[in-house]
């Protein structure tokens, strides 16, 4: 089943997660965060596309990219790809680097590019490594030392502190007490004005179904074109059951566009919701993943 296109307007912001096959520590040498890094400095060069923060852990990264004419798909296409072919020769190996597809979240540049910066930089302390904010593979230091690297866009960000690097560290350092609400939850803000300006590519409600297939099928480790498969198996059938019941939660969404993409009837997906063991299963898990 062909993925639909992912919004793409010039200046458009992404949060970006990429994350190792099998969640494998595909990054744990440095020289593989720096090949990355590289990777993404050939790419930059190549499409102008504009990098606001990233940080490198070992099995997954960050990165907050502002696209320009280039779509973020192809830009991503060029560095997953380029990246996995170098790590499977290097490496002397075969198959699958990273996991699915990475994840973007388009966010509201005018309202999240700080907390979004300080989020991406603050992983390393969410993740109890002792260097924290001054973990050596983060854009952190790019912003204290704009000679390190070169790679971050620190420009912008650090001219709406006026420059003062003391403003912008006491910023970085503060406790983030609604993470939630930040670049995890799905962007819907001002989507009527990105349908006008990209109609063709704008997220319809379809798009939506298909950002819960995507994510159910991650979840529960199954490939997205088997939804659509005429199966009976359970781990297919707990997943389109799940799918159906997520979906069933916009109220744009109706019961014979899920029975479309599932491949079956409307009874079939009446009877799926009829049922409470996979709500009471997944559900609070996967709401927490949508958000």
């Amino acid at each position: 089943m062909a993925r639909k296109p992912r919004i793409h307007f010039e200046g458009a912001l992404y949060h970006v997660i990429v994350r190792g096959n099998n969640r494998e520590f595909i990054f744990k040498e440095d020289k593989w965060k720096l090949e990355y890094l590289e990777t993404i400095k050939r790419y930059k060069s190549k499409y102008k596309f504009k990098l606001y923060a990233y940080v490198m852990m070992d099995n997954h990264a960050h990165l907050l990219i502002e696209v320009n004419h280039v779509p973020l798909s192809k830009v991503m296409q060029c560095i997953q790809q380029v990246f996995t072919q170098t790590y499977n020769r290097k490496a002397s190996r075969t198959g699958h680097v990273f996991g699915q597809r990475y994840k973007a979240i388009l966010c509201d540049k005018d309202q999240y590019l700080l907390m979004l910066i300080r989020y991406i930089h603050q992983n390393p302390t969410r993740a109890g490594i002792v260097n924290g904010l001054n973990y050596n593979w983060s854009s952190y230091n790019e912003y204290l030392d704009k000679t390190k690297n070169n790679l971050c866009d620190v420009e912008f960000p650090l001219g709406l502190f006026k420059n003062r690097l003391d403003i912008f560290v006491e910023f970085m350092n503060e406790e983030e007490t609604e993470i939630k609400k930040i670049p995890i939850r799905k962007f819907s803000e001002n989507i009527d004005e990105y349908k006008e300006m990209n109609k063709e590519n704008c997220r319809s409600t379809d798009s939506d179904l298909a950002t819960i297939i995507e994510k159910v099928c991650e979840a529960l480790d199954i490939e997205v074109d088997q939804i659509s498969a005429k199966t009976r198996k359970r781990n297919i059938a707990n997943a389109r059951q799940l799918i159906a019941f997520l979906a069933s939660k916009n109220p744009e969404i109706t019961q014979k566009e899920i029975a479309g993409r599932f491949n079956v009837n409307q009874n079939s997906v009446s009877m799926m919701l009829s049922k409470e063991d996979i709500r009471s299963k997944y559900g609070k898990e996967m709401f927490e993943l949508m958000i």
